[in-house]
């Protein structure tokens, strides 16, 4: 049997054996992968099987290497006609998601209550003043 182990909680201390610890652990990683395999399953359904990046196209072979990124970045917003999903592949997957650590370490991007304003890249952000210019 496991050994009991004294966790420290917000009301006091209790006690958890190392096979209750293990079996908490393990039902929340499947709960995680089923959570996943839901929103993915989903996305691949509605969108085609390519990079809405770089444009790569995915087959059967090679799917598990086409991600699913949150557009708002809260992997809970999971509505069901997919406007808050886009297929990439892993290497722009992890991209955008450094990009979008490099935009909160900046102050760019600001969370509040639990939404981002999610806007990264202002292409058209000097135009007003170039045509004021002439």
């Amino acid at each position: 049997m496991g050994s009991k182990k004294k966790i420290s909680g917000r009301s006091g201390t209790s006690k958890i054996s190392r096979d209750e610890m293990t079996d908490i652990v393990r039902r929340a990683r499947q709960a995680e992968e089923e959570r996943m395999k839901g929103y993915r399953e989903q996305s691949l359904r509605i969108h085609p099987w390519v990079c809405a990046r770089c444009g790569r196209e995915f087959t059967r072979k090679n799917l598990h290497m086409l991600t699913v990124h949150h557009k708002d970045h809260n992997h809970n917003n999971n509505p069901s006609d997919g406007s808050n999903w886009e297929n990439l592949c892993i290497y722009c997957h992890d991209n955008e998601h450094s990009r979008f650590i490099d935009h909160m370490a900046s102050g760019d991007i600001e969370i509040k209550d639990g939404k981002t304003n999610s806007v990264t890249h202002k292409p058209f952000a000097g135009l007003e003043e170039m045509f004021k210019k002439k």
